[in-house]
């Protein structure tokens, strides 16, 4: 009787072993589009001369080969006196000049010429605010006794500014974004701070003491904050009960043909670099 259960159980198992059946989940891919990346930075203290643009074109979901685009013709000319800023093909998918002059407040347009097609771009150069202070501290994240890094600056007292924090840990693969506005700090002092969540799935660490945190702060538009805001949120992935990420248009164009649109962003804005050690407390 023992053996005949045995066989029993081993015939089930057999069975049910044999009826995972593999499934082919075919992933359409959508029509290939140029992707811009066009973020003309002028660091604060620098002339701003050296500027580059990349080129390429988008691949399907799961390819992560890159593909630059080479031959295009880039520009960019300042919208006030026809000033124009040729972008030299270095035929690895980036443009660059030497020779670009950045004006605050000034209005900028973006002509990229592309396999017969016009693409093009307008967005004005916004200024940022200097960083006061950078400071570490355990008081205001999400975690208590987990270090954050701490940003001190004064917003501008006209109504409308808005910033792109990016940090990156030195080691870590990827930088971290984050946004904000000043609807309602306005004018005021304001104290930013970034920590790092520990996650022992992807084995991300906390900050530690003598980690290196690099730290860029730009002045953005707002429309390029309601572009960038949302990406950041795709960036986080898809949840049970969240949007399933998709395609964000940019303020590029394709005046050629509309429908044949470009990914990607054209955006002039002012930036504050400066990096910080944590150390022992």
């Amino acid at each position: 009787m023992k053996t005949y259960i045995q066989l029993l159980l081993l015939f089930i198992i057999a069975q049910l072993v044999s009826c995972e059946d593999v499934v082919d989940v075919e992933v359409q891919n959508g029509p290939t589009r140029l992707v811009v990346e066009a973020s003309i930075n002028w660091e604060k203290g620098t002339s701003g001369n050296v500027q580059t643009i990349k080129l390429r074109s988008s691949t399907p979901f799961f390819n992560t080969a890159s593909n630059p685009v080479t031959g295009a013709t880039v520009v960019v000319i300042n919208n006030a006196n026809d000033e124009t800023y040729n972008f030299v093909d270095q035929n690895n998918g980036e443009y660059r000049t030497t020779t670009f002059e950045p004006v605050l407040g000034q209005s900028y347009s973006l002509q990229i010429i592309h396999d017969g097609d016009v693409y093009s771009a307008t967005e004005t150069m916004t200024s940022v605010a200097d960083i006061t202070e950078v400071f570490q501290d355990t008081e205001d994240g999400f975690e208590d006794d987990v270090l954050e890094v701490h940003i001190a600056f004064t917003d501008p007292i006209e109504m409308g500014n808005n910033y792109l924090f990016r940090f990156q840990r030195e080691g870590d693969l990827l930088p971290d974004l984050e946004v904000a506005e000043d609807e309602f700090v306005n004018g005021n002092a304001i104290d930013w701070w970034y920590e790092i969540e520990e996650d022992e799935d992807n084995n991300i660490l906390p900050f530690a003491p003598g980690d290196i945190v690099a730290i860029e702060m730009f002045g953005i538009s707002k429309d390029y904050y309601n572009y960038i805001n949302i990406l950041i949120e795709q960036l986080g992935g898809v949840g049970l009960f969240e949007a399933t990420p998709v395609a964000v248009r940019g303020n590029c164009i394709n005046e050629t043909n509309p429908e044949n649109y470009p990914f990607g962003y054209f955006r002039l804005t002012e930036v504050v670099r400066t990096s910080y050690t944590f150390v022992e407390e």
